[in-house]
């Protein structure tokens, strides 16, 4: 199982399964982070934390342990 923590800078990749529960994974997925949807690495910060993504045309910033939880191919 491959999650955006593990993933490296220039990939793109596609969110295969969101796990965790409630109001996280609700948070995840209004950030347009949902099944099947494409994601590309732009940025990781020098410690991991947090991972710069453009996720549906538009740039977001996650924090290692929300993106722990979302799993990709």
């Amino acid at each position: 199982m491959k999650t955006l923590k593990d993933a490296k800078i220039g990939e793109n990749l596609r969110v295969t399964k969101i796990h965790g529960e409630g109001a996280v994974k609700r948070r995840i997925m209004d950030m347009g982070i949902t099944r099947g949807t494409d994601v590309y690495v732009r940025k990781v910060a020098p410690l991991g934390d947090p991972v710069e993504l453009t996720v549906r045309g538009f740039e977001l910033s996650l924090r290692k342990a929300d993106a722990q939880i979302i799993e990709v191919e």
